[in-house]
């Protein structure tokens, strides 16, 4: 999996991160482990909140409260950016908001776990394009038995291909959000790409999130809970992810990453009573076997 592994070249590299005195105690396996159940129990809490809010309005929540966070953390220069880094930068933030956009429209229709499975596909597709193994072709196909297996195909079914169409865009955008910010992590020093992409990721989803909103966005109970989502969902595992890359070699870190769908159909479970049946658990874990297959195919290039 080349979801962090190779996204982020420059941002290890950067002093002051608000967690690193506590994160050097803790081995960089467990570091990605919390920063995988950190990012869940975010998108846990956010999907409680879409019985006050609509999903859009939630994720201008989380963004914004990212973006503050982050921006006092790693305040971004403007000055003297070239027209590439300005375009890498806002291509950067849109792909982030749409992302994060599609994302929740699917965690409005599908169980966590399930949505979170089909958005793997994105990084699973970025580490196979980048192989030239046939065995890679394998991956794909598990993959794709995955997909099928989840597919409502009979009128009963729980999950909806309007869901699975938002999962699938929102892999695509985790796609291209994997492309530049590598790209970024060349032009902007530290994570002060990934503050500039947050700030401008709020400026495109503002307008949304804010008409659909409407005063409720105003409700201290709602802003506390969609900073908490920020926190968790954002800065938090961001943190971790890179603190964790820092000591243990990249491959690793993929495999690890690989079992995200799977604990987020655990978060869904405990957090949300989200019961899955077997045959979803099972097309959860055949996308992260072909995950894990791809991670480490990949690592014997």
């Amino acid at each position: 999996m080349t979801s962090y592994d190779d996204a982020l070249p420059g941002d290890r590299r950067l002093p002051g991160n608000p967690l690193r005195s506590a994160a050097d105690s803790i081995p960089p396996s467990g570091l990605v482990l919390l920063a995988i159940f950190s990012v869940q129990l975010g998108a846990g809490f956010a999907k409680e909140l879409f019985a006050a809010l609509p999903p859009s309005a939630v994720v201008f929540l989380r963004i914004a409260a990212g973006a503050l966070i982050m921006g006092a953390v790693a305040r971004p220069r403007l000055r003297g950016l070239s027209r590439g880094s300005w375009a890498v930068g806002l291509a950067f933030g849109v792909t982030l908001a749409l992302m994060n956009l599609t994302f929740y429209e699917a965690l409005s229709r599908l169980p966590m776990g399930i949505a979170v499975a089909i958005e793997f596909l994105g990084p699973l597709g970025v580490a196979v394009a980048a192989s030239r193994r046939r065995i890679d072709l394998l991956w794909v196909a598990l993959a794709a038995a995955g997909v099928v297996m989840l597919a409502p195909w009979s009128e009963s079914a729980s999950v909806s291909w309007i869901g699975i169409g938002f999962a699938l865009l929102a892999g695509v955008c985790w796609a291209g959000y994997i492309l530049l910010s590598a790209a970024a992590g060349q032009r902007f020093p530290g994570t002060t790409g990934l503050s500039f992409a947050m700030i401008v990721s709020v400026v495109v989803i503002a307008p949304v999130g804010v008409t659909t909103g409407g005063t409720d966005l105003l409700q201290p109970e709602l802003l506390l809970i969609g900073l908490g989502v920020g926190l968790l969902s954002s800065v938090i595992p961001y943190s971790l992810e890179l603190q964790a890359l820092r000591r243990m070699p990249k491959h690793v870190f993929g495999i690890l990453m690989s079992v995200e769908p799977a604990v987020a159909a655990l978060i869904g479970l405990l957090v949300l009573s989200e019961v899955l049946h077997v045959q979803q658990w099972a097309a959860i874990l055949c996308i992260v076997a072909a995950s894990l297959g791809s991670t480490r195919t990949s690592r014997r290039q």
